[in-house]
């Protein structure tokens, strides 16, 4: 059973430094996802003229390629385009739960929504399940797919009837389902429900497999190509960094939070999520299974097999970005929990990852705004878009060829639901003010020449707010802290040595560059010269 821990709270301070993680269970001294080490992945170039074809997809994840995927085996020529590298963003950093137990979520769609649009949430994310199964048997992928039962769980006994009245939301919409006091894994349960053949898988072997495929059916697939604005019209177009431009039939925009808004307002819809991993080697022997709390902080346990033992993915304690304790506590408060539940040999590997969260939990997946059908979106999938990924994939491709698609009312972006919506967008974006205000009364008082190499804070210089970093070579860099993106006020990341922004999620290198949008310019740079 747990230990109580008081979130965010190091016990042992010794066990830190000021550049990240000391303690001894860590192999590394910087984040690493196992995913990314354990695949060899293609390069691609760079597009270097203007171009046309009949779909244009920005973005290189799991979505991006999995609607590449579909629309070229449907005979569509495709452009796919990738700010940096493919698959080097949130799919390189997820858990890969491939599952439609998205969390506590169907009591709560069945209050909101009536039962049958919970229904056809539930089926299109089984579905999808199935969908990635049929390509993972069609081109026989050696990506370690297996079958597993989810979990949802809790070790509080005052949460028993939250599980009860979900289960109760599982037997009306149909739901393969167990309910259970005790978990083969002693998580200290004292009720947990069971969602039946789920499945879990190694992503990026899945996901390099589908690059393959969309090469040989003459996909196009370009790196390192930012794209910068988009040009409506009859045929819209893509404008590059570099000016090129990319013109085609439809546009689909699948770069984690949309770079472009089209008048959709997604800034003011959705709010960006940190959350983090630890790949344990643990002192108990793993069942089989994926396991996830529901109390706080919430965990979530899933294995995979490496060098022919079971690492144990633990992973949670998630908080809104760019905000709450430095980002390194949460490592620890992470540490904490496994050890006291599944104990710990080593941690070869840890990492973080950013997901988006619509204001009423459902992805948005279609056109962009009500007036442009051609230009297309799939965003803010909560920690889900293993399944999400191949939901948007099969929509969209359906919205492309002009085919009805049962989902589609479901996940259009146009939607908005009066319960829970207009309460969650009040809440959002009086937090959203409430950072930017914070962020420009705030005058550091913090001498950029008393910080120490590996070290960044927010600094005052000539009377405003900048961002300091010094790298291990003792440069100091600088930067406005200042988000390019809508205006709001950068915070440094011990863990990753970024600057991310609390209000949208932008996270920036320490010299400014982009590492994750929405933002497409990168942090004014400051010479004190």
């Amino acid at each position: 059973m747990y230990e109580k821990i008081e979130y965010g709270k190091i016990k042992n301070k010794s066990d830190w430094r000021y550049n990240g993680l000391a303690n001894q269970h860590f192999a590394k001294e910087a984040p690493e996802t196992y995913w990314k080490t354990s695949t060899d992945l293609p390069s691609f170039p760079a597009l270097q003229e203007d171009t046309e074809c009949d779909v244009t997809i920005i973005g290189g994840g799991i979505t991006g390629i999995t609607t590449a995927y579909e629309l070229t085996k449907r005979g569509f020529r495709v452009v796919l385009i990738e700010a940096n590298q493919v698959l080097n963003g949130t799919t390189a950093h997820t858990t890969a739960k491939v599952t439609a137990q998205h969390d506590m979520i169907y009591d709560e769609f069945i209050r909101h929504f009536g039962l049958n649009h919970a229904r056809l949430y539930y089926e299109a994310n089984q579905n999808a399940i199935d969908y990635i199964k049929g390509i993972v048997d069609e081109h026989q992928i050696d990506c370690e797919w297996i079958e597993q039962d989810a979990y949802l769980y809790t070790a509080n006994e005052n949460a028993v009837q939250k599980i009860r009245t979900e289960h109760e939301a599982y037997t009306k919409l149909g739901i393969e389902r167990d309910l259970i006091k005790d978990l083969p894994i002693p998580l200290g349960s004292k009720l947990a429900l069971v969602m039946k053949n789920q499945a879990q898988f190694h992503p990026l072997q899945y996901l390099k497999a589908l690059l393959e495929q969309i090469v040989q059916k003459g996909g196009r697939i370009y790196e390192e190509t930012v794209a910068l604005d988009i040009k409506k019209g009859e045929r819209p177009e893509v404008v590059t960094k570099s000016r090129h431009a990319i013109k085609s039939r439809f546009i689909i925009c699948c770069s984690h939070f949309p770079f472009y808004d089209g008048g959709g307002l997604y800034a003011a819809r959705m709010y960006s999520d940190r959350s983090y991993v630890l790949a344990i080697k643990p002192k108990i022997e793993y069942p089989e299974g994926m396991y996830l709390s529901i109390d706080q902080p919430s965990v979530a346990l899933r294995y995979t097999v490496v060098n022919g033992e079971k690492l144990i993915l633990f992973s949670g304690v998630s908080h809104k970005t760019g905000q709450g304790k430095a980002m390194s506590t949460h490592y620890e408060t992470l540490r904490q929990l496994a050890e006291s539940s599944i104990g710990i040999e080593s941690i070869p590997y840890y990492w973080s990852t950013q997901d988006l969260v619509t204001i009423d939990k459902i992805p948005f997946i279609g056109p962009m705004s009500e007036n442009e059908d051609n230009i297309l979106v799939a965003t803010g999938f909560k920690k889900w878009g293993m399944t999400s990924s191949a939901v948007a994939a099969t929509l969209l491709s359906d919205l492309v060829e002009k085919k009805d698609n049962p989902y589609e009312s479901i996940f259009t972006p146009s939607r908005f639901h009066l319960n829970p919506g207009l309460q969650k967008v009040i809440s959002y974006n009086a937090d959203v003010a409430k950072h930017l205000i914070k962020g420009k009364l705030e005058k550091p008082d913090v001498q950029f020449e008393d910080i120490s190499p590996g070290e960044g804070k927010a600094v005052t210089i000539n009377g405003r707010r900048a961002g300091a970093f010094r790298d291990e070579t003792g440069c100091l860099h600088l930067v406005d802290t200042t988000c390019t993106h809508l205006g709001c006020e950068v915070e440094w990341n011990d863990s990753e040595h970024t600057w991310d922004c609390p209000c949208h999620g932008s996270r920036f290198k320490p010299s400014g560059e982009v590492v994750e949008g929405p933002a497409i310019k990168p942090l004014k740079q400051i010479d004190l010269d």
